[in-house]
């Protein structure tokens, strides 16, 4: 797991070492392990590594015998299965990340279909003079980039780019709006008007600094020509299966590591699996919320007293949320306001406290076995009424509906696109999710708030041994009686002691309201003067919200979040403090 980043100038001109030198600095905390740079005069490649396999040997750029180099992050988990088919080749290490540039050499713009794992990968092509940059298909790794008339740039987070002086921070009001009411954004366009993201699945050419081609896979294209499992005892047999391939796989590690469990389905089957295969006991981190009305942490105790996890619980409180906000704003620099990612947060904080390198969870179950309410809406009266998504924004009840505007087209366009005859209504929302909601909110905030930690995240539900299987069941087998995940359940009910497997779903929501209140009458001034908010003219709006930050949770936390991110990364000042010192430096900074 690492840091990647590069630079390629138009018509062949020198690359400056001291760029490499900046992004290297600002991706100091994805890879503190070791960092390597080469330059190929208009081409300069950087990698900062956190040394998960072969810590020893695992060194990057790698390089094969023709001059190509490869920078990479994330892993490969069937890199011992690739090998096997690379006898020729002789390899500089045991990492996984190297496999890629030698399937690339065997496989050409294909070698992504041969790989099973999460990544964000580049590749200089010496024989080609080109670029190759490639995402996988869920989109677990991120890779942003941008094009000037001088140079191609790229990089793992947005933010390298802006230290480098690569990019401005001007942001673009469209996609500002999105993220205050969706709580992301969406597509290839980021909140920053000159970075763009390399989607899911997909893999760019770039050829003197210009994108001369582009391709895409996508996780369940091959899904609209297959047939689904339709017995449901044979499905469950292979869920099984699946399930422990999919976890052995993700095991693979020469670092500690340790699991998020919340006590709900997706994380106790995750824990049982890891059980099964350890000798040691499983090191499991929940957090818990004292206090609130929603805290599922009893849930995680018992499976975890049931599996013999070492099992810790993260406090989590009001003014741990009011040391902790900024830090969190400052990581997102592709904003996301979602307030679970705060707790996610101190998790990953606990979780590098315990000496671990890396961490499962459990994204991904929900989009894929049918978890949200929305899925069983769809499947109501056979699919006839094909439901939109999101269609209130948070603040939609708080605003004239003149502002914020267009903060949906991209949801419409990603709609547009994934609503095809061949799949129902459900799967269609569920694609719909897996092209946004999953790769741009949650896969998302679990890369930053780990990696700002210097923690790796793995998600054994988003596998393409899994995940396919997992899309493609009948509605019958997701949906049944009320509740969603119905296959995945019953699995648990019969394979997981200590889970109440037929609970309905509460999610993990944090007491955002709970804990901004204490501190409400200190913010809210704060807030109205700062210059974020006077860019928006929500002055009434915030009066209103923070009123009773207790009936408006969401939209407390999305404004505050906002001045907080705006601080950082618009005026570029330093996230360091209590949330009222950040937002008062950056009140007086305006």
């Amino acid at each position: 797991m690492c840091g990647i980043a590069g630079i390629m100038m138009r018509d062949n001109q020198a690359v400056d070492p001291a760029v490499l030198a900046k992004l290297a600095r600002a991706l100091n905390h994805r890879g503190p392990d070791e960092t390597g740079i080469e330059i190929r005069r208009s081409v300069g490649l950087v990698n900062t590594r956190l040394a998960i396999v072969d810590i020893e040997g695992g060194q990057q750029p790698f390089r094969a015998l023709d001059g190509s180099l490869l920078v990479g992050n994330g892993e490969i988990y069937n890199d011992l299965d690739l090998r096997n088919t690379l006898t020729h080749i002789d390899f500089q290490s045991d990492s996984d990340c190297e496999t890629p540039l030698h399937m690339y050499g065997r496989h050409g713009l294909r070698f992504t279909h041969h790989l099973r794992g999460m990544y964000g990968l580049a590749i200089y092509d010496a024989s080609g003079e080109c670029l190759i940059l490639s995402r996988d298909p869920y989109g677990i790794k991120q890779l942003y980039y941008i094009i000037t008339p001088a140079y191609f740039a790229f990089a793992s987070e947005a933010q390298a780019l802006i230290a480098a002086g690569l990019a401005n921070n001007t942001v673009t009001p469209r996609v500002r709006a999105e993220m205050l009411q969706l709580q992301f954004t969406t597509g290839a366009d980021t909140i920053f008007s000159d970075i763009k993201r390399i989607l899911p699945g997909q893999t760019l050419v770039v050829k003197n600094a210009e994108i001369v081609e582009s391709a895409r896979q996508r996780p369940h294209d091959t899904l609209r020509v297959r047939a689904p499992v339709a017995n449901y005892e044979a499905a469950s047999r292979e869920l099984a299966r699946r399930l422990r391939d999919s976890v052995e796989a993700h095991l693979r590690s020469d670092a500690p590591t340790g699991l998020f469990l919340s006590g709900g389905i997706d994380s106790s089957a995750l824990l049982t699996l890891m059980a099964e295969r350890s000798t040691q006991p499983v090191v499991a981190l929940t957090a818990a919320f004292p206090g609130a009305a929603k805290d599922e942490s009893d849930k995680a105790r018992a499976v975890a007293r049931a599996a013999h996890a070492d099992h810790q619980l993260v406090d989590i409180t009001a003014p741990d949320f009011f040391r902790c906000a900024p830090k969190l704003a400052a990581a997102l620099d592709d904003p996301s306001a979602d307030c679970s990612a705060l707790p996610l947060f101190m998790l990953a904080e606990a979780a590098k406290a315990r000496g671990l390198k890396v961490v499962m969870s459990g994204e991904g179950a929900d989009e894929l076995f049918g978890g949200y309410k929305r899925y069983r809406r769809a499947a109501w009266f056979f699919g006839l009424w094909r439901q939109k998504t999101r269609t209130r924004g948070v603040f939609s009840s708080l605003l004239p509906p003149t502002a914020l505007q267009a903060w949906r087209d991209g949801l419409a366009r990603t709609e547009q696109l994934e609503s095809v005859a061949q799949i129902s209504a459900m799967q269609t929302l569920q694609a719909i999710d897996c092209a946004e909601w999953l790769p741009n909110n949650l896969l998302l905030k679990l890369d930053r708030c780990l990696m700002a930690h210097g923690v790796e995240g793995r998600t054994p539900f988003l596998d393409p041994v899994l995940s396919p299987f997992a899309y493609d069941l009948p509605e019958a087998f997701k949906v049944r009686n009320g509740l969603g995940k119905w296959l995945l359940r019953d699995w648990v009910s019969r394979n997981t002691p200590g889970v109440d497997a037929w609970s309905k779903k509460q999610g993990f929501v944090p007491p955002i309201g709970q804990w901004i209140e204490p501190y409400k009458l200190r913010i809210k001034p704060l807030l109205l003067a700062h210059p974020a908010m006077r860019e928006l003219s929500l002055q009434p709006t915030i009066e209103r919200v923070y009123e009773d930050p207790a009936r408006h949770p969401q939209a407390a936390w999305s404004l505050l979040f906002y001045a907080l991110w705006h601080t950082r990364h618009v005026l570029g000042l330093d996230a360091e403090g209590q949330v009222d010192d950040v937002l008062d430096l950056g009140r007086r900074a305006a």
